[in-house]
């Protein structure tokens, strides 16, 4: 009877939900394909082929699973293939490709585009200036005449010269050039300024043409009242040099500096981007005024790290053993109140640690002196500092531990802690010799991860001393409480000048330092679970 009933229900007719969908499938599919295919063109056409490249196969890609049966296997990994290229692997690698590169605030631009700005470096012949005006046309309302002036009446006043035949002052682009006519005939009267300022960006695409017999050279928009011939400041010849036109100097590209030079090496501003190799890496060992400021930042970034790990790890864990004491009353307020840092947003703590440990105004200051008669500059001495950032980070970070221990301390057998006392064991002995033991191996792996946390604490540094004080003398500014995240940050977009190349070659850096101790984690993770 099952087998009727199944037979049954496989003859009926689809829903008309169902051929909807079937019909409404290759539309939609053909639909996609021809918008991913013209945002691959786009990307293309804007000059980024290895993008359009990549972007184009995981498009293919994406449609081969979804599209054809030999890929239906793979329809649920896709999504998460995907999104792991883009969001993880693509950033990684134009970080790690902006990192040989000379890319910053000097060199922002291409060759191209730099070669084109100087081309285009222009100044006008004053003598040759023509005032201009804009005439409504009688026979096409929607068209206008440009009228070209001249002075020398003995009013002092402008009088037509040239006209332009009827022009439609659209929206374009691409320029326009207008042969000139004698003035023959009466105009309307002149459109108002409002009107220029209408129609100024199409104003600025015409190229005016006189005459050969004026000795007038081609006229631009020079501004909302005059027209007139331009002379450039820059020529370029066919080695791709460029020659000033006022001194005659040649400057010529530097593949390796990334800026048009002289032959006294005289650089020309702006600079373009070029790959400059290893540089960038190399100048973090071998340029001495940058190695000693990074080195020693990168030596703080771990003691910051370890020392807060290790603060927190003792004092979560000393809070954990007490509180897990039965006989100990009021436990759920302890446990709640301590809990209370890690409950709290963050930067509010952080905003809130930064007012107290305030040298005049601050309630720790204000304790201090009443108890001992000191008021300690946190902020502006380098250890005072470092010491207000290990403090802060660890009140962050203990109620983390003390949560986790709380938990691995429940796992312990209560056999073990009455074969101590059996054995007339104290509570020091039962500390280090039973729960330490079995509560570190397990609470590693996290200890790892917390390590690699405050390795790339930003907001910490951010919030509480932005880096400062900082080194003094320095090539590149650079904070005596900065970690390598916020020097990276401070290089690439504060004080500076915005070299993106070499603070992505310090992130770059950084990835792989987490990505080890990563790797780090999962084998203690492992040997965890097999011991």
């Amino acid at each position: 009877m099952t087998a009727t009933l199944a037979k049954g229900y496989s003859t009926l007719p689809p829903s008309l939900l169902e051929k909807a969908a079937r019909l409404m499938r290759w539309p939609v599919t053909l639909l996609a394909m021809l918008a991913s295919l013209y945002l691959v063109f786009m990307i293309h056409a804007s000059g980024q082929t290895l993008w359009a490249l990549g972007l184009l196969a995981l498009f293919s890609a994406g449609f081969y699973v979804y599209v054809s049966n030999a890929g239906f296997a793979y329809r649920y990994l896709f999504p998460g293939i995907a999104g792991m290229l883009v969001f993880i692997a693509f950033p990684l690698l134009y970080t790690a490709q902006i990192g040989f590169t000379n890319y910053s605030s000097a060199h922002l631009l291409s060759q191209e585009r730099v070669r084109e700005y100087l081309l285009d470096q222009h100044e006008a012949v004053e003598d040759q200036v023509q005032p201009y005006s804009l005439h409504a046309d009688g026979a096409d309302k929607n068209a206008y005449r440009l009228v070209l002036s001249t002075e020398g009446t003995e009013q002092g006043q402008a009088q037509p010269r040239w006209v332009s035949p009827p022009l439609a002052l659209g929206p374009t682009r691409d320029e326009l050039r207008v042969e000139m006519l004698p003035l023959d005939a009466p105009l309307q009267a002149a459109l108002p300024l409002r009107e220029l300022i209408r129609h100024r960006e199409a104003l600025m695409t015409l190229r005016l043409v006189l005459p050969a017999a004026t000795g007038l050279s081609e006229l631009r928009y020079l501004g909302l009242r005059e027209f007139g011939p331009i002379k450039r400041h820059w020529t370029e010849l066919p080695d791709g040099s460029l020659k000033r036109e006022t001194d005659g100097q040649l400057f010529k590209p530097n593949g390796q500096t990334g800026y048009y030079e002289n032959a006294a090496g005289q650089p020309l501003q702006p600079g373009y981007k070029v790959t400059v190799g290893w540089q960038n890496y190399t100048r973090m060992v071998m340029d001495a005024e940058f190695r000693g400021p990074f080195l020693n930042i990168f030596s703080w970034t771990v003691v910051f790290s370890l020392l807060t790990v290790v603060f927190s790890t003792a004092i979560g864990m000393l809070l954990a053993v007490l509180l897990n004491w039965e006989d100990l009353k009021y436990r759920t307020t302890y446990r709640t109140l301590l809990f209370l840092p890690y409950a709290v947003p963050g930067f509010i703590s952080i905003l809130v640690f930064k007012g107290l440990f305030n040298q005049n105004f601050g309630e720790i200051n204000a304790i201090l002196d009443a108890l001992v008669g000191v008021k300690p500059a946190w902020f502006a001495d380098p250890m005072l500092a470092k010491i207000m950032l290990v403090i802060v980070n660890v009140w962050l970070g203990y109620p983390y531990i003390m949560i986790l221990c709380a938990g691995l301390l429940k796992a312990i057998p209560a056999d073990l802690y009455e074969a101590s006392a059996i054995a007339g064991a104290g509570p020091l002995t039962n500390f280090f010799k039973i729960t330490a033991p079995l509560v570190v191996k397990p609470l590693a792996p996290l200890l790892v991860s917390a390590f690699a946390f405050n390795f790339n604490n930003f907001v910490l540094i951010a919030l509480l001393t932005d880096g400062r004080p900082d080194y003094l003398s320095t090539k590149i500014p650079a904070g005596q409480t900065d970690i390598l995240v916020s020097y990276t940050y401070r290089i690439a977009f504060k004080d500076s000048g915005s070299d993106f190349g070499l603070a992505a070659a310090i992130s770059t850096l950084i990835f792989f330092l987490v990505a080890a101790m990563s790797l780090l984690n999962l084998r203690l993770m492992r040997k965890a679970q097999d011991s």
